[in-house]
Parts: C-alpha cells; sequence; structure tokens
C-alpha cells in the first residue's frame, strides 16, 4: 500500500528552530526559517508499506522471534526484569511488570499478552527508566513497540532511542551514548528517537510524535549548539492517553557519505512520515545497533509528582512488523 504526503516540518526541541524538509513542489509547504539547501527531504509519496506487516502471521506476536526477518522480540510474558534485555535502568523502582489492563483506563487488547512493562518517574526520586539492548544490524531497520501514558501523564522528555556504535564488543559498543547538544562524529555515532513532543506547552501532554535525530551533518541551534533535530509531519493529533498505542519506527542507512539514509515512523500501521537524503554515517563499520526503550522525565518539563507510561510487544526487524495480530 503506497501513503501519499503533501509537506512535513523539522525543528530542533532544544530550541525554537524549525527547518523546512519538504520537497518545495506542488502541495508543499514552507515553514519559518526554510532551510532551502538541506539534502533531508520529505517523501511526497512514499513507497514503504503500512497496515499489515510481518506480525500478521502470529497471533499476538507468539513465536515471533521465529521469523527470519526478526532481530529480536520481547513481550515481557516471562523471566525476570529486563531478562531478556542488556542493560537495565532502574533508580528508585522504576520498573515494574503489570498486567496491561493496569490503571483506570479500558481493558487492554488481548494481543498484549499478560504481562506489560510499567515504568513510574517520581519527580524527586527517580527520572524513569528503561532498558537497552545491542544487536545485530541490518541496512534496513523496523522497530515495534506498544506503549500507553497514563490518563494523567505530563509531557517526557526523551522516549525510545535507536543508536549507532563502533562495534557489539567492548568499550566501543558505548560510542553512539551521550554527547547531547554536541556536533556528532560521523565515525562514531548517530542517533534518532521516536518520542513525543509538546511544542513548548502548546499541545496537550504528551503531545504529538516526533523524531529527535542526531548525526554528523545536522544543523545547529541558534545557540551554536547541536541539539537533536525534530522531524514530524506538519499535522497531526494529539497522542491520546490512556490508550494503547502501536508505534513502528524505520531507518535505513546510507553508504558512508552518501546522502540518502533515510527514516519513517507508522502509528497504529498508519504511516505518518518519510523522510530521505540522510547522511548517517562515513564509516562502513558505524551501524544503528543499540535500542534503549524508556520513558525518561524530568522537572524541566513536567511539573505532575508521578508520570507512568507502560510498554510491551517490542519487535526489531529487517522489514516492516506492522500490528500485532489478534489472538487466536
Amino acid at each position: 500500500m503506497r501513503n501519499t504526503f503533501t509537506r512535513s516540518v523539522s525543528g530542533s526541541l532544544a530550541a525554537v528552530w524549525l527547518v523546512a524538509v519538504a520537497a518545495f513542489g506542488i502541495g508543499a509547504a514552507t515553514p519559518l526559517f526554510a532551510q532551502t539547501d538541506s539534502p533531508v527531504q520529505w517523501v511526497n509519496d512514499s513507497p514503504l508499506s503500512s497496515g499489515d506487516g510481518l506480525a500478521a502471521q502470529f497471533s499476538s506476536d507468539q513465536n515471533i522471534a521465529s521469523h527470519p526477518a526478526v532481530r529480536f522480540a520481547d513481550g515481557f510474558e516471562s523471566g525476570e526484569l529486563g531478562a531478556n534485555w542488556d542493560e537495565t535502568r532502574n533508580r528508585g523502582e522504576a520498573l515494574s511488570y503489570v498486567n496491561p489492563s493496569a490503571g483506570d483506563s479500558p481493558q487492554a487488547p488481548s494481543i498484549l499478552g499478560r504481562r506489560s512493562l510499567k515504568v513510574t518517574a517520581r519527580l524527586g526520586q527517580n527520572t524513569g527508566g528503561g532498558f537497552t539492548k545491542w544487536f545485530e544490524s541490518a541496512d534496513q531497520l523496523f522497530i515495534r513497540f506498544y506503549t500507553k501514558f497514563d490518563d494523567d501523564c505530563d509531557y517526557v522528555h526523551h522516549f525510545c532511542t535507536l543508536r549507532a556504535n563502533k562495534s557489539l564488543r567492548g568499550g566501543e559498543r558505548w560510542s553512539g551514548f551521550g554527547g547531547a547538544g554536541e556536533l556528532p562524529d560521523g565515525k562514531e555515532r548517530f542517533s534518532t528517537a521516536i518520542e513525543p513532543w509538546g511544542n513548548w506547552g502548546r499541545w496537550t501532554p504528551p503531545g504529538r510524535w516526533n523524531f529527535y535525530s542526531y548525526w554528523h551533518t545536522m544543523k545547529a541551534s541558534p545557540d551554536g549548539k547541536y541539539w537533536g533535530n525534530g522531524f514530524r509531519p506538519s499535522s497531526q493529533p494529539n497522542i491520546k492517553r490512556g490508550e494503547w498505542i502501536c508505534v513502528e519506527f524505520m531507518i535505513k542507512h546510507n553508504r558512508p557519505g552518501k546522502n540518502e539514509g533515510e527514516q519513517a515512523y507508522w502509528i497504529d500501521g498508519e504511516l505518518r512520515g518519510h523522510w530521505r537524503g540522510f547522511n548517517w554515517r562515513t564509516s562502513p563499520t558505524l551501524w544503528a545497533n543499540a535500542l534503549t526503550l524508556e520513558s525518561y522525565v524530568t522537572d524541566r518539563w513536567t511539573t505532575q509528582p508521578q508520570n507512568i507510561v507502560y510498554f510491551d510487544n517490542v519487535v526489531i526487524a529487517k522489514e516492516y512488523i506492522g500490528p500485532s495480530a489478534a489472538a487466536r
């Protein structure tokens, strides 16, 4: 199935900085501070699939890890906390496994099984938490998970991030971590995160979906620092709280030094945005190979004392995954 888009907006989240990434043709909008020389362009007529993907073959994601395209899968149905992940950040006991129907929201869909990950961020006690998984990369990667924001959850600071590291071993597997506000080295790191963004409080918490990306040819913010550049469609609905949402995003690596990398994201199987022209890396040994699944909350963005987010049915694959199939 093909999806047609007409326009997009890109901007830095750490400063009011809007950058056009649209192809400035018929139907394209030119936002404030248009950056007409950017190689990153909105894909008007995306060839990417939507709706059902490989997950449609597996009832409630059961045995989905057996699919040859799947690199990693975790529905949190068994094992100790973080048993299938490589690193756990659980300061202040932010993480727990709960029934997916936890909270006051409607009954969770049966596709989520018996357990979900609950992240409870308590101001003054912790900043939330989550898991990190290193995995064997591929030219094109798809990451899909389900999430739910509690009914009174406020804005979050950072969410789920895919990072490129020089290696899967030793200290080099950490080359893609850190570096906030700094221009990445194309041989060392790049990253992209799918996050809710509140547009400086203009949108109802937790906001609207957005990419927050770092790479070596990114644009600087007005303060001269290199905060993540944002990518999102020019219009989309606010994220609903109290409901489970299927989130999926894709990254395609470029040949080193070429402006041909891509990224895209889907919400509940609907393709929301597709961009190409990224020069993610200059080294053939730099690959997106670590996923951090987290809800990170600070008092910079919220005064709500407690902010709860849930996760479930995480899959990393080499092809489009799509929403989980109904239990059979």
